[in-house]
């Protein structure tokens, strides 16, 4: 709780409006309420206003707060719905299938993110992986200084030498299955931007392999040494404030007297706060490892690359994740254009006006 709550006091100073697609799932309105008594800001929980409120009774929860909007109902579906038909149009989606779309609650919320009608969505409590992130990446769509949206999980563990004070970052655990050099390369420099953005300290990002400097040969191995002189080369041009080795095995990366036998002149080895993996197997398996093995408290995925603060927490994920989650994406939203620096119209003028475009 070191970590989360020093996040909500944070926010608690620039209260943010977090969309909530899933309005009727129960630990939604859990998380819900205590966003709203936490003063992290304003929730709003799309669905059908009848059956939201049935289900806030059943649990005794209070909606006091909270704003509720059924996206059938709504008085901006119109307007949503020109405006996702003209993003669409390339595909060939016509006025009636884009409306259709946009009364689903997925689709509205992240249009009301990119429209600017709230600061960040969170989804997927209820919802498969894949019904969560299209909506996102269609209507949301990558930044215009990145080439690569990927995600992050956020790990607070009890003890407190590993990481940041028991915090790490581990990315990607929920995107991309096999990442290109490219890939891991924009995947280091983002989780890393968002570990500073949090922490407030100088990331130390560590690509991960089952070999350390050169102890193993394989073209996998390679791609991780490219992705990690890339990633310098990157973040050296941008004047981006962290420090990246690789290849690096996640015991090297962690725990300093491991390290100093394996490698040496290193300032992540040993003592990393942001993990990248080598693909989304190994990603998504660790994080679930160390979220249910040490029990550590997990927030994610939180999304990254996107042109607006969004996350897709997990179905397995409990009320108390989910707040944090909202919080950590309430939160990136005070200061996106950090994260961002190239944004300069904001999601719906920049993808609009390429929708718009011959």
């Amino acid at each position: 709780m070191r970590f989360i709550g020093n996040i909500y006091e944070k926010l608690q100073r620039h209260p943010k409006r977090i969309v909530f697609p899933e309005g009727t799932e129960p630990r939604i309105l859990q998380a819900a309420r205590q966003f709203h008594s936490l003063r992290l800001g304003v929730p709003i929980l799309l669905g059908d206003r009848g059956e939201i409120k049935l289900s806030a009774s059943q649990l005794n929860i209070s909606l006091e707060g909270i704003r509720i909007i059924n996206p059938a109902e709504s008085e901006d579906l119109e307007a949503f719905t020109h405006r996702f038909e003209l993003l669409r149009r390339s595909k060939g989606v016509q006025h009636q299938e884009a409306r259709q779309a946009m009364m689903n609650p997925n689709y509205y919320g992240a249009m009301m993110v990119a429209m600017h009608q709230a600061d960040g969505v969170v989804s997927g409590a209820s919802e498969v992986t894949g019904s969560t992130l299209r909506p996102f990446f269609q209507v949301i769509k990558v930044a215009p200084n990145a080439t690569t949206a990927s995600s992050c999980m956020v790990m607070e563990v009890e003890d407190t030498r590993f990481g940041e004070d028991g915090v790490l970052f581990l990315a990607d655990c929920g995107v991309i299955p096999e990442p290109t050099v490219q890939q891991l390369a924009d995947i280091a420099i983002s989780t890393a931007g968002l570990a500073r953005q949090l922490l407030g300290r100088r990331p130390r990002v560590a690509l991960l392999s089952y070999s350390t400097k050169g102890s193993a040969t394989h073209p996998s191995i390679g791609r991780v040494q490219a992705a990690t002189a890339l990633a310098i080369q990157r973040a050296h041009e941008a004047k981006i404030e962290a420090d990246f080795d690789g290849e690096l095995q996640v015991d090297a990366a962690l725990i300093p007297h491991i390290a100093s036998r394996k490698t040496s002149d290193s300032r992540v080895a040993g003592h990393a706060n942001v993990l990248i993996f080598p693909d989304l197997n190994a990603g998504n398996i660790a994080s679930k490892l160390v979220q249910h093995v040490a029990k550590a408290n997990a927030y994610g995925q939180v999304l990254l690359g996107l042109d607006r603060p969004a996350a897709d927490v997990s179905r397995g994920s409990n009320a108390h994740d989910i707040l944090g989650v909202a919080a950590i994406v309430g939160l990136q939203s005070i200061s996106y254009h950090e994260l961002h620096p190239g944004q300069e119209t904001g999601a719906a003028g920049s993808v609009f006006q390429s929708a718009a475009s011959p």
